[in-house]
């Protein structure tokens, strides 16, 4: 049996990607417009992030899950990197939130990096 934070995690990330087909325009709102076909990027990164959330919530297949969560966790600094800086990409946030969005991104991987 799993410990319960490792559920949640997976749990986040299943919803988190199931999202991505909710809401795609928000999605490609923030990516950015270096990434091409935003579009595809955003469906393929929902099904990215369902796919390894699925895969922690395996005990035979934890580990994988984790490190694939863990690159997503680093390729989507690209993403708080850009919100930072393009104002339409900001969605309205407050400053502080999208700088403090950059350090939460470190403590979501360190909890990731238990799993491996």
């Amino acid at each position: 049996m799993l410990p319960w934070h490792q559920y949640l995690l997976g749990v986040i990330f299943i919803v988190a990607g199931a999202n991505h087909f909710r809401q795609p325009k928000v999605y490609e709102r923030i990516m950015p417009t270096y990434i091409p076909a935003p579009k595809l990027m955003v469906i393929l990164s929902g099904i990215a992030e369902m796919l390894a959330g699925f895969i922690l919530l395996n005990p035979k297949t934890e580990t994988t899950g984790a490190y694939m969560i863990i690159v997503m966790l680093v390729l989507f600094f690209s993403v708080h990197v850009y919100m930072l800086q393009n104002e339409k990409a900001s969605l309205k946030l407050p400053k502080w939130v999208l700088i403090l969005r950059i350090p939460l991104q470190f403590g979501l991987i360190y909890w990731t990096y238990q799993y491996v």
